[in-house]
């Protein structure tokens, strides 16, 4: 069986470093077609013994939210209009997103990654439909895995216990 598109699931938490639980907005509304962009980060190099070796430097994941229709009852509005129409940059772009996969029962606990990102607007207007504020996300680190059980709608992201935790307890 193939996962339907809607069992990967975006989330940003709209509250952009606000104090509290994160207010976790689900991407996606009017949206035909996204997908996180890995843009990977390689060079090759042929030495003169015509020997090639690769340096892998990681990824560099970003994805565009296009169209998103400003919509004032969505938890992510106001600051989304708020660093477009204000052109904030830095501190006041940053939040983070939750990647969710649903592998079988949507009632279960599902495999989860939470990590900083950096939201920015890319335009706004659009045509006769309604205001359109696209926006890109690019990830930006400390990234987590865990679980996310989802109740009423809202996500609640547990981290996995850590890598060296686990690294620790399988040596002993």
């Amino acid at each position: 069986m193939k996962l339907k598109r809607s069992y990967l699931a975006h989330y940003i938490d709209a509250s952009f470093g606000g104090t509290g639980a994160p207010k976790w907005f689900l991407i996606g509304k009017d949206i035909e077609d996204m997908s996180v962009e890995l843009n990977p980060d390689t060079d090759t190099v042929k030495n003169i013994l015509d020997e090639t070796s690769v340096n892998d430097n990681g990824y560099e994941p970003s994805m565009s939210a296009d169209p998103y229709y400003a919509n004032p009852d969505d938890a992510i509005y106001d600051n989304l209009r708020n660093i477009a129409m204000n052109r904030l940059t830095g501190d006041a772009c940053k939040t983070k997103i939750l990647e969710v996969l649903i592998e079988g029962d949507s009632e279960a606990t599902h495999k989860a990654w939470i990590e900083d990102c950096v939201v920015k607007p890319q335009s706004y207007g659009g045509s006769q439909g309604g205001i359109n504020i696209p926006f890109d996300v690019t990830f930006n680190g400390n990234r987590k895995e865990g679980t996310v059980k989802i109740a009423s709608g809202t996500p609640t992201f547990t981290e996995a216990a850590s890598q060296s935790t686990q690294s620790d307890k399988a040596v002993k």
